[in-house]
């Protein structure tokens, strides 16, 4: 295979998963970990992608942030599996945060129907789905709404969130680093973040390996903050542990 032929072939892999790891397209290529080192070094040379710890990302990742319908139809089953994982963080009876986001909606999307649990959101489509279930108490956060991501956010949101006490949030994140801690493109969407974690007792990021290293203009905590990291098992895990969360891979 010629190099360009690789090259192409790193690129469309890194665009489709949104991440890749050196010794994967090393295996997958039939070539040398040193050999692809070489040709992510050509591509960021050339703009095409950004290396991180053990692979690339595209550079699309730092065009602007994408619609979350656009962004659902990504990674799916690392999402729905880190979602599955996730439901052993609810306590049974309490009250937890839902953030908005991909991730938090798979994780509504597989709550049982009959669950007893309170919960409060500032997610529009995740308030939209609970709402029917019969023994969730539902509260709804109020604010200016991010048709983005679906998210309320602004003083509304962020007062609203100052008065509650939960045991547990579940917070989505668009890139999470040991420099840069967790963040987000957007200043509004990062406070509101800030505001979920802060009235909870126990804080649960929900975030796929392919968001590692991704780091994002607006840090809204840094990773010491956060008790447990779901993720899928593309993360390099002792790095990330080593920074505080309990990490778990799904």
């Amino acid at each position: 295979m010629y190099a360009t032929e690789r090259h192409e072939q790193i690129l469309n892999e890194a665009r489709t998963a949104g991440r890749v790891e050196v010794s994967t397209i090393a295996h997958t290529l039939g070539v040398t970990t040193e050999t692809v080192r070489r040709d992510l070094r050509v591509l960021e040379q050339r703009g095409a992608v950004r290396r991180v710890h053990g692979g690339a990302i595209p550079i699309e990742r730092f065009t602007p942030e994408s619609a979350v319908d656009v962004r659902a139809g990504r990674l799916t089953s690392q999402k729905r599996a880190i979602a599955a994982r996730a439901l052993d963080e609810i306590p049974t009876g309490g009250t937890i945060v839902l953030d908005a986001g991909t991730t938090t909606q798979a994780l509504v999307e597989l709550l049982p129907r009959e669950i007893e649990l309170s919960v409060v959101t500032n997610s529009v489509s995740a308030a939209a789905a609970l709402a029917t279930f019969p023994h969730v108490d539902l509260f709804v956060v109020g604010g200016r709404v991010r048709r983005l991501t679906g998210a309320t956010v602004g003083r509304w949101t962020t007062d609203a969130l100052a008065n509650v006490s939960a045991d547990v949030a579940f917070v989505g994140t668009n890139g999470f680093s040991l420099r840069h801690g967790m963040s987000t493109p957007d200043q509004a969407e990062a406070t509101s973040k800030q505001a979920i974690i802060d009235c909870a007792r126990h804080v649960v990021v929900l975030a796929d390996s392919s968001k590692y290293d991704a780091d994002q203009f607006h840090s809204f905590a840094p990773l010491s903050r956060v008790d447990v990291l779901i993720s899928d098992r593309g993360l390099a895990a002792t790095e990330i542990a080593d920074a505080g969360p309990e990490v778990v891979l799904a």
